[in-house]
């Protein structure tokens, strides 16, 4: 129960930089946090204590097997979430060539 409770934790801070901070940088920093906070919460749904891998094997028996649906839901949200990072990234270096800063409050010459 700890865990699932840190792992809430670590989202509240996450959520908490998107929200307050007015650099561009920590505000991807913190997608990146909460991002690995909800993996992290995925991770932990599908444990179970003296698991075993889910390998089928003919000869063996298993009866406690560790669920893989999470652990694939994970690896594919990690790599959507490096494309996601790197595409905000590259968005982030376009604003700052363009006004010279990172803080959000000064960038208001926006326009569609």
């Amino acid at each position: 129960m700890a865990l699932y409770l840190l792992c809430i934790a670590l989202f509240t801070i996450g959520l908490y930089g998107i929200l307050r901070k007015r650099n561009i940088i920590k505000i991807v920093i913190s997608m990146m946090i909460a991002e690995y906070a909800i993996n992290l919460m995925f991770v932990l749904v599908g444990y179970r204590y003296e698991g075993r891998s889910p390998i089928l094997s003919p000869d063996q028996e298993i009866l406690n097997m560790v669920d893989p649906l999470p652990q694939a839901i994970v690896l594919t949200a990690i790599v959507i979430g490096l494309a996601v990072t790197a595409m905000t990234v590259a968005i982030a270096i376009r604003i700052y060539e363009k006004y010279g800063t990172f803080d959000v409050t000064k960038i208001n010459r926006l326009r569609g």
